[in-house]
């Protein structure tokens, strides 16, 4: 059909890609909240810029920069270490809120890393998502739940700016201080989660259950008493006095395979789904004791540190 039509292919999609810079450019702001090279972020909303929490150095005289060339004073609204993110507050409503896709970004997609460290405008950067994966500790003391890595490049001051699809909409927020300075995405879904918790708490809030515990493997006969295959699960080496585990009823020996329905099998799987959500609410906690299955709610408390 290109040839029938005399259309070039690849100028169609060169022409896409500078239609997506541009729209999703006009919610990539410009940070500046460190001593050397500012970084970028992204409009959450009209008064609110999402960023990578690593950039923000300082909590006073913050300046953000808009695609206009303004300059606009902002404040902390909160930060997140863990997740690497932190939401400011900009002075005026003046910033276009990005939009993010509806969707979870896939494995080969084409996608574009976009920064604005500098007055001087949008920068790019062309890519493909190349895997997904989660959870994984942080260098910063975390868990990160999902994670995209991508071969675009992030160039000085890109983190903190938006990796979009070819139609400008946002599929994850880029930083380099998650890894050890890989470069990673924190995708959409999670980023606008964690910035919506920072808007309305300052902080996000994170489950604690209140044991130790260490991988094992299922034996057949567990397996089929458990109704399902399923290869692992969690020993409970010690359960701590007074925490929300021991009001639960859960006891040392106890082998968790499920949270609320969900399959766990590893030490970062069990504490990925004690999400904010969970924190307060009894939940519903499946286990393996003494060659039977049980299932204990347990409330779920709220990690202070």
């Amino acid at each position: 059909m290109a040839k029938e039509t005399g259309e070039n292919p690849l100028t169609a999609l060169s022409e896409a890609m500078v239609a997506a810079v541009a729209s999703a450019g006009a919610a990539t702001l410009t940070v500046d909240a460190r001593r050397r090279f500012p970084a970028s972020g992204i409009a959450f909303a009209a008064d609110l810029v999402l960023t990578a929490d690593h950039v923000v150095e300082r909590e006073e005289d913050i300046a953000v920069g808009l695609p206009s060339g303004d300059q606009v004073a902002a404040s902390l609204a909160g930060r997140d270490p863990g997740s690497d993110l932190a939401l400011l507050r900009l002075e005026k409503t003046v910033a276009a809120p990005a939009k993010p896709a509806t969707g979870e970004a896939r494995v080969g997609q084409l996608v574009l890393a976009l920064g604005r460290p500098t007055s001087k405008g949008i920068q790019a950067s062309l890519g493909v998502v190349s895997a997904i994966g989660g959870p994984i500790r942080t260098g910063r003391g975390g868990l990160l739940e999902r994670y995209l890595r991508t071969d675009a490049i992030l160039y000085p001051g890109f983190s903190g700016g938006p990796l979009v699809d070819t139609s400008g909409l946002v599929v994850g927020l880029n930083t380099s201080g998650l890894a050890r300075g890989t470069a990673l995405s924190i995708p959409a879904s999670l980023a606008w989660q964690v910035a919506q918790a920072l808007a309305e708490h300052g902080h996000i809030k994170r489950g604690y259950l209140g044991v130790r515990s260490q991988p094992v493997e299922l034996s057949a006969a567990q397996q089929r008493t458990l109704g399902r295959e399923q290869a692992g699960g969690l020993l409970l080496v010690g359960v701590e006095e007074g925490s929300p585990a021991e009001g639960g009823g859960l006891l040392v020996g106890d082998i968790i395979v499920a949270i609320d329905g969900q399959p766990v099998s590893d030490p970062d799987e069990l504490v990925a789904s004690l999400t904010g959500e969970r924190i307060g609410q009894p939940t519903p906690i499946q286990v393996i004791r003494a060659g039977q299955v049980v299932t204990q709610p347990v409330r779920i408390g709220e990690r202070r540190s």
